[in-house]
Protein backbone atom coordinates (compact mmCIF):
# COMPACT_ATOMS: atom_id res chain seq x y z
CA UNK A 1 0.00 0.00 0.00
CA UNK A 2 3.11 2.26 1.10
CA UNK A 3 4.20 1.72 -2.68
CA UNK A 4 0.90 2.71 -4.53
CA UNK A 5 0.67 5.70 -2.26
CA UNK A 6 3.74 6.78 -3.56
CA UNK A 7 2.93 6.31 -6.93
CA UNK A 8 0.69 9.05 -6.48
CA UNK A 9 1.86 11.42 -3.82
CA UNK A 10 5.53 11.59 -5.92
CA UNK A 11 4.25 11.57 -9.15
CA UNK A 12 3.12 15.53 -10.00
CA UNK A 13 1.31 13.78 -13.11
CA UNK A 14 -0.59 11.37 -11.23
CA UNK A 15 -1.75 13.84 -8.75
CA UNK A 16 -3.05 15.31 -11.65
CA UNK A 17 -4.96 12.83 -13.12
CA UNK A 18 -6.18 11.87 -9.94
CA UNK A 19 -7.89 15.11 -10.14
CA UNK A 20 -9.09 15.27 -13.08
CA UNK A 21 -10.24 11.82 -13.95
CA UNK A 22 -13.93 11.55 -13.74
CA UNK A 23 -14.17 8.65 -10.87
CA UNK A 24 -17.58 7.56 -12.34
CA UNK A 25 -16.83 6.93 -16.21
CA UNK A 26 -13.35 5.10 -15.18
CA UNK A 27 -15.50 2.53 -12.96
CA UNK A 28 -18.39 2.29 -15.39
CA UNK A 29 -16.12 0.47 -17.53
CA UNK A 30 -17.47 -3.40 -17.24
CA UNK A 31 -14.19 -4.58 -19.23
CA UNK A 32 -16.33 -6.56 -21.54
CA UNK A 33 -14.40 -6.16 -24.53
CA UNK A 34 -17.12 -4.85 -27.06
CA UNK A 35 -15.34 -1.72 -27.78
CA UNK A 36 -12.23 -3.46 -29.00
CA UNK A 37 -13.22 -4.38 -32.51
CA UNK A 38 -14.53 -0.63 -32.72
CA UNK A 39 -10.98 0.95 -31.84
CA UNK A 40 -8.86 1.52 -35.28
CA UNK A 41 -5.49 1.47 -33.02
CA UNK A 42 -6.76 -2.20 -31.74
CA UNK A 43 -7.66 -3.39 -35.02
CA UNK A 44 -4.34 -2.45 -36.19
CA UNK A 45 -1.92 -3.61 -33.53
CA UNK A 46 -3.96 -6.21 -31.71
CA UNK A 47 -2.61 -4.96 -28.41
CA UNK A 48 -4.76 -4.34 -25.33
CA UNK A 49 -3.52 -1.49 -24.09
CA UNK A 50 -4.22 0.14 -27.94
CA UNK A 51 -7.97 -0.25 -27.11
CA UNK A 52 -10.70 1.78 -24.97
CA UNK A 53 -10.46 -0.96 -22.29
CA UNK A 54 -7.09 -0.75 -22.09
CA UNK A 55 -6.54 2.70 -21.91
CA UNK A 56 -9.29 3.04 -19.36
CA UNK A 57 -7.45 0.52 -17.30
CA UNK A 58 -4.32 2.15 -17.65
CA UNK A 59 -5.97 5.63 -16.29
CA UNK A 60 -7.51 3.69 -13.22
CA UNK A 61 -4.23 2.40 -12.40
CA UNK A 62 -2.14 5.31 -12.37
CA UNK A 63 -5.64 7.15 -10.43
CA UNK A 64 -5.78 4.22 -7.69
CA UNK A 65 -1.91 4.53 -7.47
CA UNK A 66 -1.08 1.21 -8.93
CA UNK A 67 1.42 2.66 -11.15
CA UNK A 68 2.93 6.15 -11.95
CA UNK A 69 2.57 7.45 -15.51
CA UNK A 70 5.37 7.32 -17.29
CA UNK A 71 6.60 7.55 -20.62
CA UNK A 72 5.00 4.62 -22.09
CA UNK A 73 1.68 6.04 -20.30
CA UNK A 74 1.67 9.16 -22.17
CA UNK A 75 2.32 7.16 -25.50
CA UNK A 76 -0.74 5.33 -25.73
CA UNK A 77 -2.90 8.13 -24.44
CA UNK A 78 -1.69 10.40 -27.36
CA UNK A 79 -1.76 7.50 -29.67
CA UNK A 80 -5.80 7.21 -29.67
CA UNK A 81 -7.21 8.89 -32.46
CA UNK A 82 -10.04 10.04 -30.66
CA UNK A 83 -12.34 8.78 -33.15
CA UNK A 84 -15.26 7.90 -30.16
CA UNK A 85 -16.43 4.62 -32.06
CA UNK A 86 -16.10 3.16 -29.08
CA UNK A 87 -19.21 4.56 -27.39
CA UNK A 88 -21.74 3.78 -29.81
CA UNK A 89 -20.77 0.20 -28.88
CA UNK A 90 -20.39 0.32 -25.02
CA UNK A 91 -23.50 -1.27 -23.27
CA UNK A 92 -22.38 0.79 -20.23
CA UNK A 93 -22.48 4.07 -22.11
CA UNK A 94 -18.85 5.09 -20.84
CA UNK A 95 -18.09 8.46 -21.73
CA UNK A 96 -14.54 7.64 -22.92
CA UNK A 97 -13.99 11.21 -25.25
CA UNK A 98 -13.85 12.91 -21.89
CA UNK A 99 -11.70 10.34 -20.17
CA UNK A 100 -9.08 10.74 -22.81
CA UNK A 101 -9.17 14.40 -23.08
CA UNK A 102 -9.40 14.80 -19.35
CA UNK A 103 -5.78 12.69 -19.45
CA UNK A 104 -4.25 14.77 -22.44
CA UNK A 105 -5.02 18.13 -20.38
CA UNK A 106 -3.64 16.36 -17.41
CA UNK A 107 -0.36 15.04 -19.52
CA UNK A 108 -0.14 18.58 -21.09
CA UNK A 109 -0.01 20.40 -18.10
CA UNK A 110 2.91 17.64 -16.85
CA UNK A 111 5.00 16.63 -19.72
CA UNK A 112 8.57 16.92 -20.40
CA UNK A 113 8.72 14.76 -23.99
CA UNK A 114 8.13 18.27 -26.33
CA UNK A 115 11.39 19.18 -27.94
CA UNK A 116 11.14 23.00 -27.57
CA UNK A 117 10.43 23.89 -31.10
CA UNK A 118 7.36 21.85 -30.21
CA UNK A 119 6.47 23.36 -27.47
CA UNK A 120 6.79 26.58 -29.76
CA UNK A 121 4.25 25.52 -32.15
CA UNK A 122 1.72 24.66 -29.77
CA UNK A 123 1.81 27.99 -27.87
CA UNK A 124 1.43 29.64 -31.54
CA UNK A 125 -1.15 27.45 -33.20
CA UNK A 126 -3.61 27.20 -29.88
CA UNK A 127 -2.98 30.92 -28.54
CA UNK A 128 -1.87 33.16 -30.85
CA UNK A 129 -3.80 31.50 -34.19
CA UNK A 130 -6.71 29.30 -33.95
CA UNK A 131 -8.62 32.01 -31.54
CA UNK A 132 -7.67 34.84 -33.34
CA UNK A 133 -10.04 34.78 -36.87
CA UNK A 134 -8.18 37.69 -38.02
CA UNK A 135 -4.61 36.06 -37.55
CA UNK A 136 -6.36 32.44 -39.33
CA UNK A 137 -7.71 35.33 -42.01
CA UNK A 138 -4.20 36.37 -42.03
CA UNK A 139 -2.65 32.63 -42.63
CA UNK A 140 -5.45 32.12 -44.86
CA UNK A 141 -4.15 34.82 -47.36
CA UNK A 142 -0.17 34.21 -47.09
CA UNK A 143 -1.31 30.70 -47.86
CA UNK A 144 -3.60 31.67 -50.74
CA UNK A 145 -0.79 34.09 -52.41
CA UNK A 146 1.85 31.14 -51.95
CA UNK A 147 -0.53 29.13 -53.92
CA UNK A 148 -1.51 31.91 -56.61
CA UNK A 149 1.56 33.73 -56.70
CA UNK A 150 3.95 30.86 -58.35
CA UNK A 151 5.87 30.45 -55.40
CA UNK A 152 4.91 27.16 -54.71
CA UNK A 153 5.58 26.10 -57.91
CA UNK A 154 9.19 27.45 -57.69
CA UNK A 155 9.43 25.76 -54.01
CA UNK A 156 8.27 21.81 -55.67
CA UNK A 157 10.66 22.25 -58.66
CA UNK A 158 13.34 24.00 -56.15
CA UNK A 159 13.29 20.46 -54.22
CA UNK A 160 12.88 22.12 -50.92
CA UNK A 161 9.70 19.81 -50.02
CA UNK A 162 12.16 17.37 -49.86
CA UNK A 163 13.52 18.64 -46.36
CA UNK A 164 10.15 17.99 -44.94
CA UNK A 165 8.66 14.75 -44.18
CA UNK A 166 6.67 12.66 -46.64
CA UNK A 167 3.51 13.04 -44.76
CA UNK A 168 3.95 17.00 -44.53
CA UNK A 169 4.95 16.92 -48.15
CA UNK A 170 1.98 14.96 -49.30
CA UNK A 171 -0.64 17.34 -47.06
CA UNK A 172 0.83 20.17 -48.73
CA UNK A 173 -0.01 18.95 -52.48
CA UNK A 174 -3.90 18.38 -51.77
CA UNK A 175 -4.46 21.47 -49.22
CA UNK A 176 -7.21 23.73 -50.99
CA UNK A 177 -6.98 26.76 -52.40
CA UNK A 178 -7.25 29.46 -49.48
CA UNK A 179 -7.86 33.15 -49.06
CA UNK A 180 -8.47 35.83 -46.80
CA UNK A 181 -12.09 36.71 -47.12
CA UNK A 182 -14.45 34.06 -45.56
CA UNK A 183 -17.75 33.87 -46.21
CA UNK A 184 -18.71 36.84 -44.79
CA UNK A 185 -16.68 38.77 -46.78
CA UNK A 186 -17.85 37.20 -49.71
CA UNK A 187 -21.73 37.42 -49.18
CA UNK A 188 -22.55 38.99 -46.23
CA UNK A 189 -23.90 37.99 -42.02
CA UNK A 190 -27.37 37.47 -43.17
CA UNK A 191 -29.63 35.72 -45.73
CA UNK A 192 -33.58 35.81 -46.10
CA UNK A 193 -34.81 32.48 -46.77
CA UNK A 194 -36.21 31.09 -49.63
CA UNK A 195 -40.33 30.78 -49.62
CA UNK A 196 -42.18 30.30 -46.19
CA UNK A 197 -39.51 30.93 -43.37
CA UNK A 198 -39.00 27.77 -41.19
CA UNK A 199 -36.46 29.12 -38.78
CA UNK A 200 -33.70 31.54 -37.82
CA UNK A 201 -30.39 29.70 -37.83
CA UNK A 202 -26.55 30.76 -36.86
CA UNK A 203 -23.87 29.13 -39.14
CA UNK A 204 -20.99 28.49 -37.18
CA UNK A 205 -17.95 28.89 -39.94
CA UNK A 206 -15.52 27.29 -38.40
CA UNK A 207 -11.24 28.70 -38.31
CA UNK A 208 -9.19 26.62 -40.83
CA UNK A 209 -12.89 25.66 -42.31
CA UNK A 210 -13.33 29.70 -43.20
CA UNK A 211 -10.02 30.43 -45.20
CA UNK A 212 -9.53 26.61 -46.75
CA UNK A 213 -12.77 25.72 -46.96
CA UNK A 214 -15.01 29.24 -48.38
CA UNK A 215 -16.58 27.70 -50.74
CA UNK A 216 -18.45 24.88 -48.80
CA UNK A 217 -19.34 27.68 -46.01
CA UNK A 218 -20.86 29.67 -49.23
CA UNK A 219 -22.77 26.52 -50.59
CA UNK A 220 -24.02 25.92 -46.77
CA UNK A 221 -25.42 29.16 -47.04
CA UNK A 222 -27.46 28.38 -50.53
CA UNK A 223 -28.53 24.93 -49.26
CA UNK A 224 -30.24 25.91 -46.03
CA UNK A 225 -31.82 29.30 -47.26
CA UNK A 226 -33.41 27.09 -50.46
CA UNK A 227 -34.66 24.80 -47.41
CA UNK A 228 -36.38 27.64 -45.65
CA UNK A 229 -34.10 28.64 -43.28
CA UNK A 230 -33.38 32.16 -42.30
CA UNK A 231 -28.82 32.08 -41.96
CA UNK A 232 -27.14 34.37 -40.06
CA UNK A 233 -23.63 34.32 -39.27
CA UNK A 234 -22.10 35.96 -36.10
CA UNK A 235 -18.84 37.79 -36.99
CA UNK A 236 -17.98 37.54 -33.32
CA UNK A 237 -17.63 33.68 -33.23
CA UNK A 238 -14.59 31.88 -33.22
CA UNK A 239 -12.60 28.66 -33.12
CA UNK A 240 -14.80 25.56 -31.56
CA UNK A 241 -12.04 24.46 -29.64
CA UNK A 242 -12.17 21.04 -30.64
CA UNK A 243 -8.22 20.83 -31.43
CA UNK A 244 -7.92 22.80 -28.21
CA UNK A 245 -9.69 19.70 -26.05
CA UNK A 246 -7.96 16.35 -28.35
CA UNK A 247 -4.61 17.94 -27.38
CA UNK A 248 -4.77 18.54 -24.07
CA UNK A 249 -5.97 22.59 -23.99
CA UNK A 250 -8.81 22.13 -21.87
CA UNK A 251 -8.77 25.97 -20.62
CA UNK A 252 -8.21 27.17 -23.85
CA UNK A 253 -10.93 25.40 -25.20
CA UNK A 254 -13.68 26.44 -22.59
CA UNK A 255 -12.71 30.14 -23.08
CA UNK A 256 -13.05 29.37 -27.30
CA UNK A 257 -16.79 28.09 -26.29
CA UNK A 258 -17.86 31.30 -23.82
CA UNK A 259 -17.15 33.27 -26.75
CA UNK A 260 -18.88 31.33 -29.35
CA UNK A 261 -22.17 30.99 -26.76
CA UNK A 262 -22.35 34.53 -26.39
CA UNK A 263 -22.05 35.48 -29.88
CA UNK A 264 -24.69 32.86 -31.21
CA UNK A 265 -27.30 33.71 -27.98
CA UNK A 266 -26.73 37.42 -28.91
CA UNK A 267 -27.63 36.54 -32.37
CA UNK A 268 -31.11 34.79 -31.21
CA UNK A 269 -30.82 32.29 -33.27
CA UNK A 270 -33.07 28.72 -33.14
CA UNK A 271 -30.70 26.66 -34.20
CA UNK A 272 -26.46 26.51 -34.71
CA UNK A 273 -25.55 24.68 -37.76
CA UNK A 274 -22.14 23.17 -38.37
CA UNK A 275 -20.79 21.72 -41.75
CA UNK A 276 -18.08 20.08 -40.21
CA UNK A 277 -18.46 16.91 -38.15
CA UNK A 278 -15.26 17.64 -36.03
CA UNK A 279 -16.25 21.16 -35.25
CA UNK A 280 -19.90 20.21 -34.57
CA UNK A 281 -19.09 17.43 -32.12
CA UNK A 282 -17.14 20.18 -29.60
CA UNK A 283 -20.13 22.16 -30.19
CA UNK A 284 -22.66 20.31 -28.85
CA UNK A 285 -20.48 19.21 -25.73
CA UNK A 286 -19.97 22.43 -24.43
CA UNK A 287 -22.54 21.84 -21.29
CA UNK A 288 -20.22 19.29 -20.72
CA UNK A 289 -17.22 21.63 -20.85
CA UNK A 290 -18.72 24.17 -18.65
CA UNK A 291 -20.39 21.97 -16.04
CA UNK A 292 -18.27 23.29 -13.54
CA UNK A 293 -18.98 26.74 -14.43
CA UNK A 294 -21.43 28.54 -12.67
CA UNK A 295 -22.08 31.36 -14.65
CA UNK A 296 -21.87 29.39 -18.02
CA UNK A 297 -23.13 26.42 -17.99
CA UNK A 298 -26.90 27.51 -18.28
CA UNK A 299 -25.98 29.09 -21.87
CA UNK A 300 -23.70 26.15 -22.45
CA UNK A 301 -26.44 23.51 -22.38
CA UNK A 302 -28.98 26.37 -24.82
CA UNK A 303 -26.16 26.15 -26.76
CA UNK A 304 -25.23 22.60 -27.30
CA UNK A 305 -29.00 21.59 -27.22
CA UNK A 306 -29.21 23.43 -30.71
CA UNK A 307 -26.05 22.16 -32.75
CA UNK A 308 -27.56 20.39 -35.76
CA UNK A 309 -25.56 18.91 -38.44
CA UNK A 310 -26.33 20.66 -41.81
CA UNK A 311 -27.70 17.33 -43.15
CA UNK A 312 -29.62 16.43 -39.93
CA UNK A 313 -31.06 20.43 -40.31
CA UNK A 314 -31.73 19.86 -43.73
CA UNK A 315 -33.68 16.30 -43.55
CA UNK A 316 -35.50 16.72 -40.19
CA UNK A 317 -36.15 20.34 -39.61
CA UNK A 318 -36.37 22.16 -43.08
CA UNK A 319 -37.74 21.51 -46.78
CA UNK A 320 -35.67 19.41 -48.12
CA UNK A 321 -34.23 21.24 -51.61
CA UNK A 322 -34.80 19.93 -55.27
CA UNK A 323 -31.74 18.72 -56.63
CA UNK A 324 -30.96 18.03 -60.28
CA UNK A 325 -31.54 14.65 -62.05
CA UNK A 326 -28.37 12.71 -63.02
CA UNK A 327 -28.74 14.11 -67.01
CA UNK A 328 -28.87 17.53 -66.11
CA UNK A 329 -25.40 18.20 -64.10
CA UNK A 330 -23.29 15.03 -63.82
CA UNK A 331 -22.88 14.38 -67.80
CA UNK A 332 -19.35 16.09 -68.83
CA UNK A 333 -21.02 19.65 -69.29
CA UNK A 334 -24.66 18.75 -68.47
CA UNK A 335 -27.50 18.53 -71.05
CA UNK A 336 -26.86 21.89 -71.97
CA UNK A 337 -23.49 21.29 -73.23
CA UNK A 338 -25.00 17.90 -74.80
CA UNK A 339 -27.51 19.90 -76.94
CA UNK A 340 -24.91 22.70 -78.11
CA UNK A 341 -22.44 19.71 -78.82
CA UNK A 342 -25.99 18.75 -81.00
CA UNK A 343 -26.15 22.19 -82.33
CA UNK A 344 -22.77 22.27 -83.32
CA UNK A 345 -22.25 19.42 -85.24
CA UNK A 346 -25.51 20.50 -86.77
CA UNK A 347 -24.28 23.36 -88.44
CA UNK A 348 -20.96 21.53 -88.98
CA UNK A 349 -22.85 19.27 -91.03
CA UNK A 350 -24.99 22.61 -92.76
CA UNK A 351 -21.74 23.91 -93.36
CA UNK A 352 -20.43 21.20 -95.10
CA UNK A 353 -23.67 20.51 -96.94
CA UNK A 354 -23.70 23.29 -98.62
CA UNK A 355 -20.53 23.92 -100.43
CA UNK A 356 -21.73 20.46 -102.16
CA UNK A 357 -24.78 21.37 -102.73
CA UNK A 358 -23.82 24.54 -104.10
CA UNK A 359 -21.52 22.80 -106.24
CA UNK A 360 -23.64 20.14 -107.61
CA UNK A 361 -26.40 22.71 -108.24
CA UNK A 362 -23.46 24.59 -110.97
CA UNK A 363 -23.01 21.62 -112.29
CA UNK A 364 -26.53 20.87 -113.22
CA UNK A 365 -27.11 24.73 -114.74
CA UNK A 366 -24.02 24.37 -116.75
CA UNK A 367 -24.85 21.36 -118.10
CA UNK A 368 -28.25 22.48 -119.36
CA UNK A 369 -26.26 25.80 -120.88
CA UNK A 370 -28.52 27.85 -118.09
CA UNK A 371 -26.70 31.40 -117.34
CA UNK A 372 -29.09 31.60 -114.36
CA UNK A 373 -27.15 29.79 -112.07
CA UNK A 374 -27.38 31.88 -108.85
CA UNK A 375 -30.82 31.18 -107.96
CA UNK A 376 -30.53 27.58 -108.22
CA UNK A 377 -26.85 27.88 -105.90
CA UNK A 378 -29.25 29.59 -103.38
CA UNK A 379 -32.06 27.61 -102.98
CA UNK A 380 -29.63 23.97 -103.07
CA UNK A 381 -28.15 25.77 -99.72
CA UNK A 382 -31.12 26.68 -98.15
CA UNK A 383 -32.32 23.49 -98.80
CA UNK A 384 -28.86 21.82 -97.15
CA UNK A 385 -29.14 24.23 -94.21
CA UNK A 386 -32.88 22.96 -93.93
CA UNK A 387 -31.88 19.78 -93.41
CA UNK A 388 -29.21 19.30 -91.63
CA UNK A 389 -30.98 21.58 -88.93
CA UNK A 390 -33.39 19.52 -89.00
CA UNK A 391 -31.15 16.84 -88.11
CA UNK A 392 -29.92 18.89 -85.31
CA UNK A 393 -32.79 19.56 -83.91
CA UNK A 394 -33.68 15.74 -83.67
CA UNK A 395 -30.40 15.31 -82.06
CA UNK A 396 -30.65 17.93 -79.44
CA UNK A 397 -34.20 16.31 -78.43
CA UNK A 398 -32.44 13.00 -78.45
CA UNK A 399 -29.40 14.20 -75.54
CA UNK A 400 -32.65 16.04 -73.52
CA UNK A 401 -35.03 12.88 -73.49
CA UNK A 402 -32.42 9.95 -73.42
CA UNK A 403 -31.65 8.72 -69.81
CA UNK A 404 -28.39 9.23 -68.71
CA UNK A 405 -26.49 6.23 -66.84
CA UNK A 406 -26.31 7.06 -62.91
CA UNK A 407 -23.47 7.88 -61.38
CA UNK A 408 -22.07 5.81 -58.50
CA UNK A 409 -20.79 7.73 -54.91
CA UNK A 410 -19.84 6.83 -51.74
CA UNK A 411 -19.62 8.24 -48.53
CA UNK A 412 -17.20 8.27 -45.86
CA UNK A 413 -18.58 8.81 -42.26
CA UNK A 414 -16.84 11.89 -40.29
CA UNK A 415 -16.64 9.76 -36.81
CA UNK A 416 -17.45 12.81 -34.56
CA UNK A 417 -20.38 13.47 -36.68
CA UNK A 418 -21.52 9.47 -36.19
CA UNK A 419 -20.27 8.51 -32.80
CA UNK A 420 -20.91 11.75 -31.22
CA UNK A 421 -23.70 13.55 -33.24
CA UNK A 422 -25.08 10.12 -33.87
CA UNK A 423 -26.20 11.48 -37.26
CA UNK A 424 -25.33 9.11 -40.02
CA UNK A 425 -28.16 8.77 -41.43
CA UNK A 426 -29.07 12.40 -42.94
CA UNK A 427 -26.35 12.65 -45.27
CA UNK A 428 -27.17 9.15 -46.90
CA UNK A 429 -30.76 10.42 -47.06
CA UNK A 430 -29.52 13.70 -49.04
CA UNK A 431 -27.33 11.87 -51.42
CA UNK A 432 -30.60 9.53 -52.07
CA UNK A 433 -32.59 12.64 -53.07
CA UNK A 434 -30.24 13.04 -55.76
CA UNK A 435 -32.01 11.56 -59.06
CA UNK A 436 -29.83 9.16 -60.89
CA UNK A 437 -27.37 8.35 -58.51
CA UNK A 438 -26.43 5.32 -57.80
CA UNK A 439 -25.75 4.96 -53.62
CA UNK A 440 -23.35 2.45 -52.73
CA UNK A 441 -22.04 1.75 -49.34
CA UNK A 442 -18.74 1.81 -48.44
CA UNK A 443 -17.28 -1.68 -46.47
CA UNK A 444 -16.52 -0.23 -42.87
CA UNK A 445 -17.85 3.51 -43.88
CA UNK A 446 -17.94 4.02 -39.89
CA UNK A 447 -14.21 3.50 -39.45
CA UNK A 448 -11.91 6.08 -39.08
CA UNK A 449 -9.85 7.44 -42.20
CA UNK A 450 -6.87 8.27 -39.89
CA UNK A 451 -7.03 12.83 -40.27
CA UNK A 452 -8.76 12.53 -36.49
CA UNK A 453 -7.63 16.42 -36.05
CA UNK A 454 -4.12 16.62 -36.48
CA UNK A 455 -3.29 12.80 -35.73
CA UNK A 456 -2.31 12.92 -39.06
CA UNK A 457 0.59 14.80 -38.67
CA UNK A 458 1.43 14.34 -35.13
CA UNK A 459 0.99 10.05 -35.44
CA UNK A 460 1.57 9.76 -39.24
CA UNK A 461 2.45 6.12 -39.41
CA UNK A 462 -0.91 5.04 -37.84
CA UNK A 463 -3.00 7.43 -39.52
CA UNK A 464 -1.30 5.91 -42.61
CA UNK A 465 -1.37 2.55 -42.23
CA UNK A 466 -5.12 2.90 -41.22
CA UNK A 467 -5.79 5.21 -44.81
CA UNK A 468 -4.38 2.37 -47.07
CA UNK A 469 -7.02 0.01 -45.41
CA UNK A 470 -9.38 2.14 -46.11
CA UNK A 471 -8.47 3.13 -49.59
CA UNK A 472 -8.70 -0.41 -50.10
CA UNK A 473 -12.80 -0.12 -49.40
CA UNK A 474 -13.02 3.09 -51.38
CA UNK A 475 -11.59 1.80 -54.47
CA UNK A 476 -13.83 -1.48 -54.20
CA UNK A 477 -17.02 0.84 -54.51
CA UNK A 478 -15.85 1.69 -58.19
CA UNK A 479 -17.57 4.95 -56.93
CA UNK A 480 -16.99 8.28 -59.39
CA UNK A 481 -17.28 10.26 -56.10
CA UNK A 482 -16.32 9.77 -52.76
CA UNK A 483 -17.92 12.03 -50.41
CA UNK A 484 -17.76 12.87 -46.46
CA UNK A 485 -18.89 15.33 -44.16
CA UNK A 486 -16.27 16.84 -42.30
CA UNK A 487 -12.65 18.97 -43.72
CA UNK A 488 -10.29 16.39 -42.05
CA UNK A 489 -11.64 13.75 -43.46
CA UNK A 490 -12.00 15.24 -46.98
CA UNK A 491 -8.28 15.89 -46.83
CA UNK A 492 -7.08 12.67 -45.93
CA UNK A 493 -9.46 10.66 -48.23
CA UNK A 494 -7.78 13.12 -51.24
CA UNK A 495 -4.34 11.71 -49.99
CA UNK A 496 -5.77 8.28 -49.89
CA UNK A 497 -6.66 9.16 -53.24
CA UNK A 498 -3.76 10.61 -54.72
CA UNK A 499 -1.75 7.55 -53.27
CA UNK A 500 -4.10 4.46 -53.96
CA UNK A 501 -6.60 6.07 -56.92
CA UNK A 502 -6.75 5.64 -60.75
CA UNK A 503 -7.95 9.07 -61.21
CA UNK A 504 -11.66 8.24 -61.58
CA UNK A 505 -12.87 9.35 -58.33
CA UNK A 506 -13.50 12.93 -57.01
CA UNK A 507 -13.35 13.56 -53.68
CA UNK A 508 -15.78 16.22 -52.31
CA UNK A 509 -17.82 17.32 -49.35
CA UNK A 510 -21.18 16.18 -49.45
CA UNK A 511 -22.46 19.93 -49.15
CA UNK A 512 -20.64 21.18 -52.23
CA UNK A 513 -21.85 17.39 -54.27
CA UNK A 514 -25.35 18.93 -53.26
CA UNK A 515 -24.90 21.97 -54.30
CA UNK A 516 -23.76 21.43 -57.89
CA UNK A 517 -27.31 19.62 -58.38
CA UNK A 518 -29.80 22.13 -56.60
CA UNK A 519 -31.91 23.57 -58.54
CA UNK A 520 -34.57 26.44 -57.65
CA UNK A 521 -34.09 30.23 -57.18
CA UNK A 522 -30.52 30.57 -57.68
Amino acid sequence: MAEKAACTTSNPLAQKLKLRLDEDQLTNCMRCGFCLPACPTFRETGIEAESPRGRIALMKAVADGIMAPDAAFEEQMNHCLGCRACEPACPADVKYGQLIEQARDAIEDHTDSHRGWVKLARRTAFKAVFPKQNRMKLLGGALGFYQRSGLQKITRASGIMKLFPDHMREMEQILPESSSRGVIERIGSRHPAVGAKVATVGLFRGCLMDVMFTETNVHTVELLTQAGFEVVIPDTQNCCGALHAHSGEADGARSLARGNIRAFREAGVDYIVSNAGGCGAILTEYDHLLHEDAQWKDDAAWFAARVKDVSDLLVNFGRVPKFAERGRALTAGGPGAAVARARAAGASAAQAAAPAAQAEASATAAAAGSTAAAPADIGAELAAIDDASAQASAACADAASAPAPSVRITYQDSCHLRNVMRSSDAPRKLMRQVAGVEYVEMFEADRCCGSAGIYNLTQPEMANQILDHKMVHANATEARYLLTSNPGCLLQMKLGNERHGDGSMKVMHVVDFLHERLLGDR
